[in-house]
């Protein structure tokens, strides 16, 4: 198989794609799908007119991924726009669904991408950045699963901790991506916590809840991201706030800490405080610490050295992030938040532009844009 001819021909089917009506973003996704399909099948078997097959094949996969997209919009639309308070129905298919794919015979991580792209409705693309991994690193973990399971019988369900995993990463992607999955996540998880008595599955619909009571107060007219320091704390559903710290109290009252329970416990230390002074963030350390213990994860890191320098003050902060890989997203956004509270805003300036243009999304391209923007503004005045 030539690479290079599917290097050329991309650009040409993405092109035939979009002028079928597919959204460009959207048919990216459909033909990278369709070149793992190339790189599975070709060397054994090519095709007499690559450009048509891949043409056939993307097509193809933009129909079955549109038809999967309208089945969970369906699903969807049986819930209610917000989550209702308190155990939700026993029964559900598309939880059911999310324990299938979770299966025996592949690893948790390509159990999780699998499910996302399959059931939870995610691309390849947002999957990947979750994952903090290439886009055609994730595509061929995903081709990988589905041969995998292709001659495989789905009468052994996986385990908790990937269906975990999986609404977890869903409602992240719901919560502050461009496909709103939160609810869906919560009425799942809300299902999985009235089935089994497991304190990760309470810390997970804990966390849940506790994000998603600011939800109506993380963005401003237009969209515009609102950091949670400036919040209107009065636009917070203490209802859920209360249903979340309840939950996470009966889950941590059985003492097996789980990394779910860690991040719940955060999120209810910020959703305590009635104003941002009020934080107390020397428990919120100590809660980071214990989840960079259970978890090791960079991204904990990177939220610790926030931690830190509002608990010790920047330069503490900052200390703590110079331990940290300077490529992991979002590093250099949380570096010029330090240093701009260090008085050092050339440097924040800066690090915000660089920032906003490593950012995933328009609204933190454009919030890390304003920030940037105002300090070059003080510092010519």
């Amino acid at each position: 198989m030539d690479e290079a001819v599917l290097r050329t021909l991309t650009p040409a089917v993405i092109g035939i794609l979009v002028r079928r009506g597919v959204d460009f973003a959207t048919a990216e996704d459909a033909v990278q799908d369709a070149l793992v399909e190339a790189v599975r099948v070709w060397p054994t078997d090519p095709p007499r007119d690559p450009k048509g097959w891949l043409v056939a094949v993307s097509w193809r996969k933009f129909l079955d991924a549109a038809r999967a997209d309208s089945s969970r919009r369906r699903r969807e639309a049986l819930a209610e726009v917000e989550p209702a308070p308190g155990p939700g129905e026993l029964v559900d298919d598309t939880l059911a669904l999310y324990f299938l794919c979770a299966h025996p015979s592949l690893t948790p991580a390509s159990a999780v991408a699998l499910t996302l792209r399959a059931v939870g409705g995610l691309t390849t693309r947002q999957i990947a950045r979750a994952y903090l991994v290439p886009e055609a690193t994730m595509a061929q973990r995903i081709s990988r699963a589905k041969r995998t399971v292709s001659g495989v019988r789905f009468n052994q369900p996986g385990d908790v901790a990937t269906v975990l995993r999986v609404l977890y990463l869903v409602f992240n992607e719901g919560y502050s991506g461009d496909v709103d999955l939160a609810a869906e996540a919560i009425r799942l998880t809300r299902q999985l916590a009235a089935r089994i008595r497991h304190e990760e599955v309470a810390g997970l619909l804990a966390l849940m809840l506790l994000h998603h009571a600011r939800r109506a107060a993380r963005t401003a007219a237009g969209g515009r991201l609102v950091p949670l320091a400036e919040q209107d704390r009065s636009r917070w559903d203490t209802s859920l706030i209360a249903e979340g710290v309840q939950v996470l109290q009966n889950a941590l009252a059985r003492d097996r800490l789980g990394e779910y329970q860690a991040q719940a416990a955060i999120a209810a230390l910020h959703a305590d405080a009635r104003t941002a002074a009020e934080t107390d963030w020397v428990q919120i350390v100590e809660w980071y610490d214990e989840l960079v213990r259970l978890t090791d994860s960079p991204v904990a890191r990177l939220n610790r050295a926030v931690a830190v320098g509002e608990a010790d003050g920047p330069r503490a902060g900052l200390a703590a992030l110079a331990e940290l890989d300077p490529a992991l997203p979002r590093h250099r956004a949380v570096a010029a938040y330090l240093h701009e509270r260090a008085g050092e805003l050339a440097t924040a300036a800066r690090l915000y532009a660089e920032a906003a243009r490593l950012a995933p999304s328009l609204p933190e391209i454009d919030h890390l844009t304003r920030q940037a923007a105002r300090l070059n503004a003080d510092l010519r005045r």
